[in-house]
């Protein structure tokens, strides 16, 4: 696993949020448009259409030379070979998700607004770590609030990549970035949009000077 690859725009592809008449082509516009990492996340559908929709983001994200991580289900991340999961407090343990899918899949951790869950997920194998929710996030509403410190910590004491999420748009991003977020995970202000491609190509922008940085 090349660990400089997981930076920038984080796309989260939520079934619920998206809808299913349109899901695969919305995430394809985004993919097309040059978004290097996407998380399925499906909490709606059974697991036949969850398995059937993993396999084609993976012919997706393969095809556009994106990261693919499957939100919460290690086993489905193994049967579809994606780069990796991404584990909430309700789901698989770390060290459980990293023993079951190897050394070189890519394994991020949930940590909300809690320091202390993040040096647990470093300790026992994590990948990259996430804070948030950082604003009001229409996705979310009751999420925790995470302060910006998290971040700035974090980036001083762990060796693993941070990713900022909740509630962030065009306007607000730029507070992340200057605390030293490496990527930044975004649901409404992608797929929400009159034009999902057009939003990515605007946060790549806004990212760029960061990613250059590091």
């Amino acid at each position: 696993m090349n660990m400089h690859t997981l930076q920038g725009l984080y796309a989260i592809a939520d079934a619920q949020h998206i809808g299913a008449a349109d899901f695969l082509a919305r995430v394809q516009a985004v993919l097309v448009a040059g978004t290097p990492l996407i998380q399925y996340r499906d909490k709606v559908n059974d697991q036949a259409v969850r398995t059937r929709n993993a396999q084609q983001l993976r012919q997706l994200t393969q095809k556009h030379r994106s990261l693919l991580i499957i939100n919460d289900d290690v086993e489905l991340a193994r049967e579809v070979d994606a780069d990796g999961v991404h584990l909430g407090k309700e789901d698989s343990q770390v060290n459980e998700a990293r023993a079951h899918l190897g050394p070189d899949k890519i394994i991020g951790a949930s940590c909300y607004n809690r320091y202390d869950n993040a040096v647990e997920a470093v300790a026992n194998g994590a990948s990259y770590i996430a804070f948030g929710s950082f604003f009001a996030s229409p996705t979310k509403p009751s999420a925790p609030r995470a302060d910006l410190d998290l971040i700035v910590r974090a980036k001083q004491e762990l060796d693993v990549p941070v990713c900022a999420i909740g509630g962030i748009t065009q306007e607000n991003v730029m507070s992340l970035l200057q605390a030293g977020a490496d990527m930044v995970a975004v649901i409404s202000s992608l797929f929400d949009a009159p034009s999902p491609a057009r939003s990515v190509q605007d946060y790549l922008a806004l990212l760029q000077p960061f990613s250059a940085a590091s």
